[in-house]
Parts: structure tokens; sequence; C-alpha cells
């Protein structure tokens, strides 16, 4: 059954959140919008949202295993509470995109068959969406032997399908030193190692740009910005904090897995060109992926200094989903400014969501916001 036929048939809305990644975040923004929110949680990894963070939820649903929410009676359910899923990166990685594209018959918030994009082996990945949109990205070395200055390797972690486990290299040889070094202490695997992606490693001060982009756009505009974030890694950081030549005592290898965030702002000079780029990659979403981004989206990138000496923005990774930042509505300054602009209150980026969402439910076009 088509989960657009499905929304137009609820008579409220209930969200629903996967409980892993941001959570929390949706369960503020929606119950601050005043819904009904449903979580799906995995037994054993739950007392996070069912102890601790109980009042965000009025609805549970614990399952053996994440997979099991492709099961009948469960989307039964999630599409009796009148559900509507805002995806994150867990619900995408552990659910799998197959199963969310052609087994998921609950309505999502947004683009579901953007998020296999963030993957780097997929067709149209956002390598190829930012091509299309003309969005400057870091030099790939299709192979070890082509290294010829400083490159970072992106693996996936063995154990951890939501982690890569970057590593440096600045020859071929290097390359190979690490690599083994990595798949000795099953940091990594070989097959992980052959799917891995070489590319220059961009010298400059990084920034994630975040977006919101709308399907009525009519009613709110094309998208919203809503600020700007940066990550912090294990065991990265640790490195980071010590003098140099205490890094170079250390042989351990370096873990880039993502453990929490900050706010950060960019001088208003060089801010157009990140609007430029978000407005381009919608538009070519748009055709590529029909309907395009709907929801909240980031641009991970860096500014730095480009062949001609100007300063430029370079970007290494999309998310077609929820950051999981829950820095940026704290730390963004835009907040106040779309407050301004639509004329609520915006406390986080995912208060634009709710916002679109229950706007939709009042003009009797839910069916325009999910696929």
């Amino acid at each position: 059954m088509d989960p657009k036929k499905i929304v137009e048939s609820y008579e409220d809305v209930t969200i629903g959140i996967f409980g892993s990644h941001s959570a929390k975040e949706i369960g503020v923004s929606a119950k601050a919008w005043g819904f009904k929110t449903a979580i799906v949680v995995q037994r054993g990894r739950d007392r996070l949202y069912t102890k601790f963070n109980r009042h965000l939820y009025d609805h549970i649903i614990v399952l053996d295993s994440f997979k099991d929410m492709l099961n009948e009676e469960v989307q039964e359910k999630l599409i009796e509470l009148n559900t509507i899923l805002i995806p994150n990166r867990s619900f995408a990685v552990y659910v799998g995109y197959d199963g969310i594209e052609k087994k998921l018959k609950v309505p999502i918030y947004g683009n579901r068959f953007l998020l296999r994009a963030e993957e780097r082996n997929e067709q149209k990945n956002q390598y190829y969406l930012m091509k299309k949109a003309n969005i400057r990205f870091p030099k790939e070395f299709k192979s070890p032997e082509e290294i010829d200055r400083l490159v970072i390797v992106k693996v996936q972690q063995a154990k951890n399908p939501l982690e890569r486990a970057f590593f440096y290299a600045v020859s071929p040889e290097d390359y190979y030193r690490q690599a083994e070094e990595l798949l000795k202490a099953g940091v990594i695997s070989e097959e992980g190692l052959k799917m891995a992606r070489i590319e220059e490693y961009v010298l400059g001060a990084r920034f994630n740009a975040n977006f919101h982009s709308y399907a009525l756009k009519d009613v709110f505009g094309n998208f919203d910005f809503v600020g700007f974030s940066d990550r912090r890694q294990v065991n990265l950081q640790g490195f980071l904090n010590l003098p140099a030549r205490e890094q170079l005592k250390i042989n351990v290898p370096v873990k880039n897995e993502e453990i929490g965030h900050f706010g950060v702002t960019m001088r208003e000079s060089k801010q157009e060109i990140v609007y430029e780029y978000a407005e381009r990659l919608i538009e070519a979403c748009a055709e590529e992926i029909p309907p395009g981004i709907i929801g909240l989206f980031g641009l991970q990138g860096a500014m730095a200094y480009s062949p001609t000496e100007e300063l430029e923005f370079v970007v290494f990774d999309i998310s077609f989903r929820v950051p999981g930042d829950p820095a940026i509505g704290p730390t963004s300054p835009e907040m106040r400014n779309l407050s301004l602009k639509h004329g609520v209150r915006i406390e986080d980026p995912l208060d634009l969501s709710m916002m679109e969402i229950k706007k939709a439910k009042e003009l009797g076009r839910l069916g325009e916001v999910v696929t």
C-alpha cells in the first residue's frame, strides 16, 4: 500500500522515532509542537529512552532486533497510531535501504530513496549528486599507487556499521603500512578496505553546514539555513589535545568515530557559497531522485585555500536526514533569525520539520511531505 495514501487517511499524526542517534532531539521537538510520539527501541539498548527520558514518548515498541521493524504486526501498529517516521542515520543502517524502500509501508517524512545516497558504493551517491550540483568535493584516488599528497582513507569499521575508521597517508608505502596495522588490530576488514575511498585531505577549518528543505515551498519557501557545527571524535580528540612530540610517541590507530558535537560560526562574507551549494543540491536531487530533499540535511566540509589562494568550501560528506547534533539549536544564531522569519518560536532545527508536518496536516497535504 502506498504510504502517501496511508497518510491521507490519518485523523491526527504521531511522530515516529527510531530509538538511536537523534531520538531525544526528535522527541523534544515533537512534544514541544504538541504531537504524540511513538519510539521503536531494541531490547538491551533502550533504557535511555524507556527509563531516563520516558516523558518524551507516548508509545514504546520494544523489539528484539531493529530489523523487526519490518514485521507486519509492527508496521500495522505504527500505522494504527497514525505514525509519520522521522528518518535518522541509525534507522537507515539498521533497518537497511532495501527494507525501507520496498517493505516499509509506514509513511516517512522526507525522501526514503535519498537515504542510500550517503553510501559511496551506490550509483547515484553523494558524489554523483555533488557533481550534478557543481559542488566542489575532494579529488579521489582510484588506487593507493596514485597517492602523491596527504590523503584520508575512508573505510568502514569492521564491527560498527555506523562508523568509519579513517586513516591518513602520504604515499603508497604509508598507506599499506597503516592498512596492515588496522587489519591486524581488527579495526577494519579486507572487504571494507577494498571498498574504501581514498581522497585528498582538505586542509582547512571544518564546518557542518546544516539546512532544512521544504516540500511545501509555496508556504515556507525553498529552504532554510539552520546553522554550523563540527564534530568531536574518538580517539582523535585525545591525540589533538597532546603536544606534537607526544603524539608521535603513541602507536595506536586513530579512530574518527563521532562522539559529540559543538557549535561554530563562519564569517558572513563566506556564507553565501554555502547557501548556493544547498540551493544547487536541492535542485539536483529533485531531478535525479524525486521528490528530492525534504527535511534536514547537512554539508560536511572545510573552508580551505584553492590553488588561486582564494577561500573555497570543499564538501567531503552529505547527510540526507537529521544530523543528530543537539548542539545546533542552543548554539546557532539562526534560531532567532528563523523565529522572525516564520513568526513562531524556533529553538531547534527539528522544529522546522514539526512546523511543516503540522501545516501539511492543517492544509490536507500530508501526502506531499512523505514518501
